[in-house]
């Protein structure tokens, strides 16, 4: 009897012992479950462009957003410390940066986000911009505000050779109002580097407002020659004003909208030789002074001229010239300029604006590179539109300006 009791007691001591093994077991497999791999926060940074990136073009857009929470602070700032200007979106589940950056600077992040779950996340971040192997400045001929005549071509003139005429063309634009049919064209490299002209097909329309715009900075132009800076300018056409200058005539007219306000005596190149021929061809005013010092030795040196308007680089003025006084109306003498009496030449100079197309006609010698860099109306126009570094790209249709009108005596 005594051994029965045993045997009970043994089984009840060991149906306990598997119960407290089961419960231990069940409490570490528990334990087991919760203390695991540790969960990752809930937000996630992005920086764009990524950490370590090299070479990043300065106007590149450049952000660090979050998903799963929101940004605290942040700041882009260069080796000086000094913040990049950006905002945020309502939400602030990004920042984008609002100004371009610097050629070859490296650039960091500095801030913190944080989650849904409360945990905060550092954003640290580097990238670094191009470094170009050097830059280019551009200028335009046409300023802020600037009132010129019809014939003005716009010119982008290159301080050094652009190889990727192409890229260049492309971060062109010129918006006019009301449409000007125009065009871009590649003249050869002067005044020390590249330059493009854009010019109307026919003259300007009286009145056009005109904004050009060259997004250069951040441009690779070719070679590792980058843009230095972008470039804009908002210009007016103004009133339509045509010299029309027969030299058969030994007359000169003034068209202003179509009506003949001035009409002078005047005396052209002789034309016995051809540095003294008045060439023929559309000129366009560039330049007028009160008074200038003329030279063209070994003929004459420093002779004071007034009322000088220039109408071409290769020495041509219209100006006044009480020597040839004799001869104007009558015969041609001058050395190529046009030459008018003081008090009609006074009474033209202050009517004349950059731009003005100067029609010479009646000549034998025709306007020419070879007289200058400003030739734009000697080209025709097919031809001018070959000279587009974008002769393959589709060209926008708009309306052009009507046919200007014949000079007297001759044509264009």
């Amino acid at each position: 009897m005594s051994n029965r009791r045993v045997s009970r007691r043994s089984a009840a001591a060991v149906a306990a012992l598997v119960a407290v093994i089961a419960l231990v077991a069940g409490c570490t497999s528990d334990k087991a479950g919760s203390s695991g791999k540790e969960a990752e926060p809930a937000a996630k940074v992005t920086v764009d462009p990524g950490n370590g990136t090299t070479d990043v073009n300065p106007k590149t857009a450049v952000s660090v957003s979050v998903t799963g929470g929101r940004i605290d602070q942040v700041a882009l700032t260069n080796p000086n410390g000094k913040q990049v200007a950006g905002e945020f979106t309502p939400d602030h589940t990004k920042f984008t940066v609002t100004e371009p950056l610097g050629y070859g600077i490296t650039y960091t992040w500095n801030g913190t986000a944080t989650g849904t779950d409360g945990k905060p996340v550092a954003i640290d971040s580097k990238f670094s911009t191009v470094t170009p192997k050097s830059t280019a400045t551009a200028t335009l001929n046409i300023g802020d505000g600037q009132e010129v005549g019809i014939a003005a071509p716009i010119i982008l003139q290159f301080k050094g050779h652009v190889s990727d005429k192409a890229a260049v063309e492309r971060a062109l634009t010129v918006t006019t109002t009301p449409n000007n049919e125009g065009a871009w064209a590649w003249l050869p490299d002067d005044n020390g580097g590249s330059r493009a002209h854009w010019r109307t097909r026919e003259y300007w329309q009286p009145g056009t407002k005109v904004q050009v715009a060259a997004k250069l900075y951040g441009l690779n132009l070719g070679g590792g020659v980058y843009g230095d800076s972008d470039i804009t300018s908002d210009f007016t056409i103004g009133r339509s004003q045509i010299v029309k200058a027969n030299a058969p005539s030994h007359r000169m007219q003034v068209v202003r909208d179509g009506q003949v306000v001035f009409d002078f005596p005047v005396s052209y190149g002789e034309g016995n030789e051809d540095r003294n021929v008045t060439r023929s061809g559309v000129h366009v005013v560039t330049e007028k002074y009160e008074d200038f010092m003329m030279s063209n030795p070994p003929y004459y040196t420093n002779v004071r001229e007034r009322w000088a308007v220039r109408i071409s680089n290769n020495g041509e003025f219209i100006h006044a010239n009480p020597m040839s006084s004799g001869a104007q109306g009558n015969t041609n003498v001058t050395n190529g300029c046009i030459n008018l009496s003081n008090g009609d030449a006074s009474s033209y100079f202050p009517t004349a604006l950059y731009g003005d197309p100067v029609e010479v006609t009646g000549t034998r010698i025709n306007l020419s590179a070879a007289d200058g860099d400003l030739y734009d109306w000697t080209i025709d126009w097919s031809t001018w539109k070959s000279m587009s570094a974008l002769q393959g790209d589709p060209s926008p249709v708009v309306s052009a300006t009507p046919m200007p009108p014949q000079a007297p005596g001759g044509t264009r």
